[in-house]
């Protein structure tokens, strides 16, 4: 699923693409082709959410201290598209994308957001910052593959 994710990303146009990495990060780098991502481990992995949107936003100044924005995402919705990213990145704002009746992630933050995502703590990730935001729609987005259950209706849905 992170190779998927990987690839959407770059089909999207994103570049560099950062992965931030947790608690089995030897074997998900071990087990994954990546290409040219720019991998952050993150050993603060069990703070939550807010610590890896921090790393990565760092990750992603140092690697391109042009960028326009940072597109935040996780690797197990399969619901995500380069269409999808696409729409979010036509935006000069923060835009989330909507499932389950929530904004959340993927979303896109302008550069001047970048301050405030690396403040962000906890495990609520930066749900505050996109509790406003404008939004796309994203079908299915509410499922993320973290049991056998989930990968088994994620087939079903997405073959």
């Amino acid at each position: 699923m992170l190779e998927r994710a990987v690839r959407v990303a770059r089909e999207a146009g994103c570049r560099p693409v950062v992965v931030v990495l947790g608690a089995h990060y030897v074997q998900v780098l071990g087990n994954s082709v990546l290409g040219d991502v720019v991998p952050v481990i993150n050993d603060e992995w069990e703070e939550g959410m807010a610590s890896s949107i921090r790393l990565g936003v760092r990750a992603l100044k140092l690697a391109d201290r042009d960028a326009e924005g940072v597109l935040l995402m996780t690797c197990d919705q399969p619901a995500v598209t380069v269409k999808h990213l696409d729409r979010l990145m036509m935006r000069v704002e923060v835009k989330a994308s909507r499932y389950a009746g929530k904004n959340g992630v993927p979303a896109f933050f302008p550069a001047k957001y970048f301050d405030e995502l690396t403040a962000l703590k906890g495990d609520t990730g930066a749900r505050e910052l996109l509790a406003e935001a404008q939004y796309e729609e994203l079908e299915n987005g509410e499922l993320d593959v973290d049991t056998v259950k989930d990968l088994e209706r994620a087939r079903e849905l997405f073959g």
